[in-house]
């Protein structure tokens, strides 16, 4: 189909993308990248098959994202001149749809916070909706359980990371050596377990027995390798940087509660009989170890970007996550219903899922079908049918080639019925400090 390209940059120095197909249906896709996206570069690639599809449908989409790891702060500034540079080079559009993907989940979900007379409705897409300051307290408690249990004299950061590269070698080769023993491998279990870290990577994988303990861990085990070890060992530096200092604590926090209310409680204590550990020595080690403490400045920079108020300012929000989903977990739709149910805003959020492993490995076919239900929530002020069957008919009812998922693999529809975990440790803006004085001091 052919469309019309505008390219150029931003006021912050980052590259922005629009597509118009020619036979446009007037609404706007705005997009929001999650990945860091390098000066010059632009946010996606036409031929992408999402992209690609979403454009055969008639959507006009703009894109942008920011130039770092957890690129919020530059985003929201990015969108709002975004929006105005496509009304000036295009027309000012009748529907503006805010979506993204992980990262670009929670800017999406943010950016109804913070610019909702910019939108008429929210797509965000596996995305980090328990808010920065719950998502990193996540990433924290993982880590300190990884070094606590496998290697507690070791240089290894947690926090004021210094040299993201070295850091992340050593994390790496902490995780290598304790997956080549029964009791690394049961230690590894424990660590993702308290931060509910399912056992499910691959998305063209049925999800392993709900007793197969050991392909379970193996699988986590590829969420650590493959993308987490990554995260809360080198990226972590980027968000400090960002934040001013370390946002993250875990002063008041009962690791032994928290293994008692994870969905893998069960596979930890399975898997510590089978080996002979004792879980409790195990417990108490991380009951002892030294807390860490956050720089309140660099809380408050994770509250503006972002927590959530659970105010949804008249727009309706469509969230969609994968059940297995082991980097940005699922209860992290948990924790935003949650908010924005005592905020009142419930009738304006439905949030769906798909039985299927991996982060974002959503096909085409869902997306659109997704979408196509928020359009029609706009355009009825009610929700359509969002029943799981009645989903996957009209997934199937789509060309054969929309089938395809993010990372390149065919896929069946796979729209399902799914209650979320409790998160863990929320932090909303019920959590805020209003006198200013940085994180409470319990968990």
């Amino acid at each position: 189909m052919s469309h019309v390209v505008h390219e150029g940059t931003l006021a912050t120095g980052s590259t922005f993308l629009l597509h118009v197909p020619a036979h446009w249906n007037g609404i706007l896709l705005l997009y929001s990248r999650g990945l860091p996206l390098p000066l010059g570069e632009a946010p996606w690639s036409a031929d992408e098959p999402l992209f690609a599809g979403l454009l055969a449908e008639r959507y006009a989409i703009a894109g942008t994202g920011g130039t770092g790891f957890w690129p919020l702060e530059e985003t929201f500034a990015n969108q709002s001149e975004l929006l105005d540079r496509f009304s000036h080079l295009v027309e000012p559009p009748k529907e503006t749809i805010a979506w993204g993907f992980s990262i670009g989940g929670i800017t999406t979900a943010g950016l109804v916070q913070v610019m909702p007379d910019r939108l008429s409705a929210a797509l965000p897409l596996c995305g980090n909706l328990a808010g920065a300051v719950g998502v990193h307290n996540r990433e924290l408690d993982i880590a300190f359980a990884f070094k606590t249990l496998l290697a507690p004299d070791s240089p290894l950061d947690l926090v004021n990371i210094s040299s993201p590269e070295r850091n992340l070698e050593l994390a790496t080769s902490i995780l290598e050596e304790a997956q080549r023993s029964e009791e690394g491998r049961a230690r590894l279990a424990l660590s993702a377990a308290i931060g509910n870290i399912p056992g499910w990577y691959d998305p063209a994988a049925a999800e392993p027995a709900v007793d197969d303990f050991t392909e379970q861990q193996e699988q986590q085990f590829r969420w650590y390798d493959e993308v987490g070890i990554l995260v809360f060992f080198a990226l972590r530096a980027q968000v400090e940087r960002r934040a001013g200092g370390n946002p993250s604590w875990n002063v008041g926090v009962d690791y032994q509660a928290r293994l008692a209310s994870s969905i893998n409680s069960e596979q930890v204590q399975g898997l510590y009989r089978t080996v002979g550990l004792e879980l409790e020595a195990d417990l108490a080690a991380l009951g002892r170890a030294h807390r860490i403490e956050a720089e309140p400045d660099a809380v408050r920079y994770l509250e503006q970007h972002i927590v959530f108020s659970g105010k949804l300012q008249g727009r309706p929000v469509l969230t969609l996550h994968t059940c297995g989903d082991g980097l940005v977990t699922p209860d992290n739709e948990q924790a935003y219903a949650d908010v924005v149910h005592w905020a009142g805003g419930g009738h304006l959020l439905r949030q769906l899922y798909l039985r299927r492993g991996g982060h974002c490995t959503h096909t085409t076919a869902e997306v659109i079908i997704a979408l196509r239900a928020l359009v029609d929530r706009i355009g009825l002020d009610r929700w359509p049918d969002l029943d799981p069957d009645q989903l996957n008919a009209a997934t199937s009812a789509l060309a054969p080639e929309l089938m395809v998922s993010r990372n390149g693999e065919m896929a069946a529809p796979a729209y399902c019925s799914f209650v979320p975990p409790v998160f863990p440790r929320p932090y909303d803006v019920r959590s805020v400090n209003i006198a200013g004085n940085g994180p409470p001091a319990g968990g």
